[in-house]
């Protein structure tokens, strides 16, 4: 089943196009892997999926809804994680992880059970009342993660979710990110590490706004002839304005 989908979706910012009718879908609990160097629209494209951007042309459906004429029905059915840590690092982990399931619509009982849960399974109970500024790097991603999916969204958008992590970190990481996937979670993820894109079902690649390639990591490796994804992405790179 398509939960997102793109038709020649475009966003232009006056004479400059950043988004250049980009046309893709993904399945239902794939974890799909959206690459591009900085500046190749990558981010623009994920701000109109998450409705947080206009389209100027073209069309795009995320869970059924159109993310220009229904935005708020997206914005409720998706999690979300940015490059930047998205907590409030002068709050506890309990304080957060309240703040919000409030923001999501959830019952005081439901947060109460979840936020139990979530520090248990990420081992952090002894933590719960510190505040987050005080975690390490890789426990705020984690952390950052979890809360992306207190309400039990079935699509989430990750843009650069272990940049500045250590590898360790990475790994665990990801280890959430295919738990999420196994349960039914369809995960859009960006990065920069090409490491990383070997752990994605598929792999798109924009080029100054353009999907340049698109397939399974080891079909891209064949096609370009490429030992690995780094190469790929970089026989890609060459030709970027």
């Amino acid at each position: 089943m398509t939960v997102i989908a793109t038709d020649h979706l475009t966003r232009t910012f006056g004479a400059f196009t950043a988004v250049n009718a980009i046309t893709f879908s993904v399945r239902a609990g794939e974890i799909f892997g959206f690459l591009g160097a900085n500046g190749a629209g990558k981010t623009t494209a994920l701000k109109m999926l998450t409705g947080l951007l206009t389209p100027t042309s073209g069309s795009a459906t995320v869970a059924g809804f159109d993310v220009w004429k229904q935005p708020e029905q997206v914005k409720r059915r998706i999690g979300y994680m940015s490059q930047k840590f998205s907590l409030y690092e002068d709050l506890t982990v309990r304080e957060n992880i309240r703040l919000y399931g409030g923001i999501y619509g959830l019952k005081m009982s439901e947060i109460k059970s979840k936020t139990a849960d979530l520090l248990q399974k990420l081992g952090i109970e002894q933590e719960a009342n510190q505040r987050v500024s005080a975690l390490p790097l890789g426990w705020k991603q984690k952390l950052a993660f979890s809360v992306a999916l207190l309400h039990e969204p079935k699509i989430v958008f990750l843009d650069e979710p272990t940049s500045g992590v250590d590898p360790l970190a990475r790994r665990q990481f990801w280890e959430l990110i295919y738990e999420a996937a196994a349960s039914g979670v369809t995960l859009m993820v960006t990065t920069h590490y090409m490491d990383e894109a070997e752990y994605c079902d598929r792999v798109s690649i924009m080029v100054d706004g353009k999907i340049e390639a698109l397939d399974t990591p080891r079909a891209l490796k064949a096609q370009f002839e490429a030992g690995d994804m780094d190469e790929v992405f970089r026989k890609l790179a060459r030709n970027q304005v």
